[in-house]
């Protein structure tokens, strides 16, 4: 394991003073000792403020709205564990034996767990300058995927709606037309002071995306079809 923590360091890019705090965010709760559950928590606080300075520097002209969504998939867990197993970082947490058995090394919840603990122990050990160093190193290709907006205009919009303090957008199957083999459906989407709008679909979770879709055109969140 020193080898790997080795290697892990330097791909981190910061020599720890304290190989304590690297330990311990490696270490988890399945195995004996101090583990990684209290540095998931600070870390997850640090990815936070990074991303969000990151993107208001990179998105001078995006609304509080866009910021939203693109922090949203930059923060979530699902790129937490991307950049974990990019790294290699499943191969470096001390688990149970039982929680080995069952292939923790590559559960995503544990990868993205461990990954936001050691940005923890890099804050603790070096300041927010080697959090930031890692952080920028590690998820600029995620940033530059995220120039686009997510594809999934539900999800843009409810992250769009609640950034806003709107709640939740609402979806209501206002029509149905044409014969059983070939369906339209029609429906209206709301969301907050937005005015509504409709949108038809071969399904009603087409209709439901399209609408969506639309309603993001509207507010000049999501870039209009050509």
């Amino acid at each position: 394991m020193g080898r790997l923590n080795a290697a892990l360091q330097v791909r981190l890019a910061h020599d720890f003073k304290d190989l304590g705090l690297l330990s311990r965010a490696l270490t988890h709760p399945s195995a004996d000792g101090a583990n990684y559950q209290r540095f998931e928590f600070l870390g997850d606080r640090v990815l936070g403020l990074v991303i969000a300075d990151w993107l208001l520097r990179d998105f001078p002209q995006a609304d509080e709205g866009e910021l939203a969504i693109r922090y949203n998939a930059l923060v979530r867990k699902e790129a937490c564990a991307e950049v974990a197993e990019r790294i290699g970082l499943g191969a470096c947490i001390t688990m149970g034996a039982g929680e080995e058995k069952a292939g923790g090394r590559r559960k995503p919840a544990i990868l993205a767990d461990a990954c936001e603990a050691v940005i923890a122990a890099l804050y603790t050990d070096g300041g927010l300058q080697a959090a930031r160093r890692f952080i920028e190193t590690e998820w600029a290709y995620l940033v530059e995927k995220s120039s686009e907006i997510p594809q999934d205009a539900k999800t843009a919009l409810q992250e769009w709606a609640q950034a806003r303090g709107q709640g939740v957008p609402t979806y209501t199957l206002v029509g149905r037309s044409g014969p059983d083999h070939a369906p339209e459906f029609t429906v209206e989407v709301s969301a907050g002071k937005a005015k509504p709008l409709r949108a038809q679909g071969n399904s009603k979770r087409q209709a439901e995306q399209t609408a969506a879709r639309a309603l993001l055109e509207a507010l000049g969140v999501w870039p209009a079809k050509d």
